[in-house]
């Protein structure tokens, strides 16, 4: 299981440092797409065999599940840690998450989020805000 928040900076050459406690469990190559909200979705090898499974399975006559599937794979690239415990993120994938220098790297459940230090400030407030109101909703889905 992944959690905890963690800030590094992205190199000009597109790497970035996977926190130490994220290694191990990433696995020596995994996958890395775009995620929702503007961050990056890093996925261990046998997580992303499973989310695969699962997409293969939305009918393909649903033009939302075509979206969805479209943005999700085309932006898929796969990543080794190099000696340093780096990853490089391919420039189409930088500017999705709009990355420049500072980003933060989040463990969520079963995935790795990586985030622009800027877009996850903004999504923080505005989450902080409603954070009550969510829970208030989550708690119809019995957790």
């Amino acid at each position: 299981m992944f959690m905890g928040e963690f800030q590094h900076n992205i190199d000009d050459k597109g790497r970035l440092i996977i926190p130490a406690k994220f290694r191990d469990a990433l696995g020596a190559s995994f996958v890395v797409t775009r995620g929702l909200d503007q961050c990056l979705f890093v996925y261990p090898r046998t997580e992303w065999e499973r989310i695969e499974a699962k997409l293969k399975t939305l009918p393909f006559t649903r033009s939302d599940a075509r979206a969805f599937t479209r943005f999700f794979f085309s932006g898929a690239t796969e990543c080794d840690l190099d000696k340093q415990g780096r990853i490089n993120i391919p420039n189409h994938l930088r500017e999705y998450a709009n990355m420049q220098r500072d980003c933060v790297v989040i463990g969520v459940s079963d995935r790795v989020e990586i985030w622009s230090k800027e877009t996850w400030e903004n999504y923080c407030q505005e989450s902080a805000d409603s954070f009550a109101e969510i829970a208030e909703k989550l708690v119809d889905l019995d957790l």
